[in-house]
């Protein structure tokens, strides 16, 4: 992508509205536009993020065996008040009536359209269990929005339901989600901790959330320490097998938000209490019959007599990451993004612009770079260096290849690498193999 052809508008200055870091830099560096209070317009940087986090979270759904559908952003309210949430749920939902007097609501989640769907089309144990999910627009109508996608009131979730035949089979399904959810939040470059929480209007017996650690997080959490350095990445895991072991293993150590904290249990862990703010990036739940019942969801047992199924839901908010990560990993020159995620893997910056030399060995990095199959964005406005610089740290390049008049003199290009600042003099060769570590 040439920079000079590109929709980037970047920002000099912080918005006087945006009070955190992910706010004030996903403004800045082009990635977002409000278009009203809590809904925002994604740009193209921004969508180019947006869509890698949803396709690793589209691959590890799929990779434990779940199925995706895609379901309406606006549903009947009947649905609603067949499962009783309808007058429960509160104000976050946004009600309408359609030009027939039917009453709609704009979906804030989707647990009533899910389970008639599955009513309608399943009609046997044999066929559980199953996990469908899908990647889809919400709204909730937030008294105070703020802080950018971190809390607005429309946001793209990716929300997963399970249907099982016993509470036993369901936990297995449970279990499945929890180390698929801690699997994602790797590849997605975070450390994420599991807390045991509230289920509120979704309603069930277990559900958990999962935090990510920053010292802007909207709630005050504490664990033990042995969080900080836990890990599935050297770990072979078998989703067809006994994940229990794995799902106890982090649940087993102490961790808690504000409201679920035990004074008594964070002073017994002395030197291993780790303090922080946290954010909120995903939430499962296993709530048994609750909807299930009401809404027909049945299927013929072994014997042939009805059975209601037992359910879950699982959510992960897609574009609450994107402001997650950017909490996580910034300084004060802008993003630094996990390799995973990052918009363009490579950039490359002209220092001389309409110098005949400079251009063509530019030109022949670029088509290198595209050739090997990189993102790469490509630095050739006529502007000053110091700007260059500027713009690939607000974006977070993560690998720059600077070259002017004196390197190509000298048959080397600068490398700088954005999470180290580290800059060095390199062969063009050496400077490509680098970049492909």
């Amino acid at each position: 992508m040439r920079l000079s052809r590109y929709f980037l508008p970047t920002l000099k200055d912080t918005p006087s509205e945006a009070k955190i870091a992910s706010h004030r830099l996903m403004l800045r560096a082009g990635m977002i536009r409000q278009s009203s209070s809590g809904v925002y317009s994604w740009l193209p940087l921004g969508l180019r993020v947006l869509k890698k986090i949803e396709n690793i979270v589209r691959e590890e759904q799929n990779a434990v065996g779940c199925h995706e559908v895609l379901m309406p952003t606006i549903q009947p309210a009947d649905l609603w008040q067949k499962s009783g949430r309808y007058d429960d749920y509160g104000p976050e939902m946004l009600r309408i009536v359609d030009r027939h007097k039917r009453d709609m609501l704009y979906g804030p989640t989707n647990e009533e359209q899910i389970t008639e769907i599955f009513a309608s089309s399943v009609h046997s144990y044999r066929e559980l269990p199953q996990i469908l999910y899908h990647i889809q627009w919400k709204f909730r109508d937030e008294v105070r929005p703020r802080f950018g996608v971190m809390r607005g009131r429309e946001f793209l979730m990716k929300d997963a339901y399970s249907f099982d035949i016993d509470k036993e089979s369901a936990r297995r399904s449970y279990n499945k989600m929890f180390v698929s959810y801690l699997k994602t939040y790797e590849r997605l470059g975070l450390k994420a901790i599991p807390m045991a929480a509230d289920t509120g209007p979704i309603g069930g017996d277990m559900s958990h959330e999962f935090l990510i650690l920053t010292e802007t997080g909207e709630s005050e959490i504490a664990c033990h320490s042995d969080f900080i350095e836990m890990s599935l990445a050297n770990e072979d895991i078998d989703f067809k097998g006994n994940l229990k072991p794995i799902v106890d293993r982090f649940t087993s150590k102490y961790a808690a938000t504000d409201e679920m904290r035990d004074p008594e249990a964070e002073k017994a862990l002395g030197d291993n209490l780790v303090t922080a703010r946290g954010i909120e990036v995903g939430h499962i739940f296993n709530f048994g019959t609750k909807y299930s019942k009401p809404m027909g969801a049945s299927v013929a047992g072994p014997d042939g007599k009805d059975i209601d199924v037992e359910m879950g839901s699982y959510g992960i908010g897609v574009s609450r990451l994107v402001g997650g990560i950017i909490e996580s990993s910034h300084d004060e020159n802008g993003i630094i993004w996990p390799d995973s995620i990052s918009p363009f893997e490579v950039g490359v910056i002209n220092l001389k612009v309409d110098d005949a030399d400079c251009d063509k060995a530019c030109d022949d990095i670029y088509k290198t770079l595209l050739e090997q199959g990189k993102d790469v964005i490509y630095d050739d406005r006529d502007d000053r260096a110091g700007a260059k610089f500027a713009d690939a740290d607000l974006i977070g390049v993560p690998w720059q290849i600077i070259l002017g008049p004196r390197g190509l003199k000298n048959g080397v290009v600068e490398l700088k690498n954005r999470k180290s600042g580290e800059r060095e003099e390199l062969s063009l060769e050496s400077a490509l193999s680098k970049t492909s570590e």
